[in-house]
């Protein structure tokens, strides 16, 4: 169980700190503004050529690869012993941890998303009626803010995980305790 569980921490926090360096690298390399180039009645933003839109989607890849490999290990039945969820939520501290790792997983994605998929539009649609446009790009330091957020929710899977074998580990001792698995799955549901 110890090598399967070291295997799926190192899978979580390398893909959550691949994650926090392309989100990191976006926000540095996200120009200001683009430059108004005027026609007739429309303004034409021209953005330098950079792979913004491509890293803050692959930040955001790689954040839920992490996010959805911390969750699966938690649950993962190590050396074929499954344990029921009511087992494992009858640890607050595992509760509490697992509810932080959830909301921070949410919160990330949606640092991430927004300021990618508005990056992804102000390229796409670069031609403006409003003469006095200043070819805006998305708001500065979301894409920081997700990436150190990346980091967090990846550290916050991995003390989850932590309180999830100490969960299953209390299971395991009551079921030697009470001698009888049968009559301790009764008594964990």
């Amino acid at each position: 169980m110890a090598v399967f569980v070291k295997i799926m921490s190192l899978t979580v926090l390398t893909l959550g700190v691949i994650s926090f360096i392309y989100g990191v690298v976006v926000e540095n390399k996200k120009p200001t503004s683009g430059t108004p180039i005027p026609g007739k009645g429309t303004v034409i933003c021209q953005y330098p050529a950079d792979p913004i839109v491509v890293l803050g989607y692959l930040s955001v890849g790689f954040f839920l690869a992490s996010s959805i490999a911390g969750y699966l290990s938690l649950f993962y039945p190590y050396q074929g012993k499954p344990i029921p969820r009511g087992a494992m939520f009858k640890s607050s501290t595992f509760s509490i941890f697992f509810n932080i790792a959830l909301f921070t997983t949410g919160l990330t994605i949606t640092l991430l998303v927004w300021p990618t998929i508005t990056e992804q539009i102000h390229l796409t649609r670069n031609v403006h009626q409003n003469l006095k446009t200043a070819c805006p790009t998305a708001k500065t330091g979301l894409l920081g803010g997700g990436a150190f957020l990346s980091l967090d929710s990846s550290l916050f899977w991995l003390v989850a995980l932590m309180w999830a074998g100490n969960a299953r580990q209390d299971y395991f001792d009551e079921i030697e305790e009470n001698g009888d698995s049968a009559e301790a799955l009764k008594n964990s549901a």
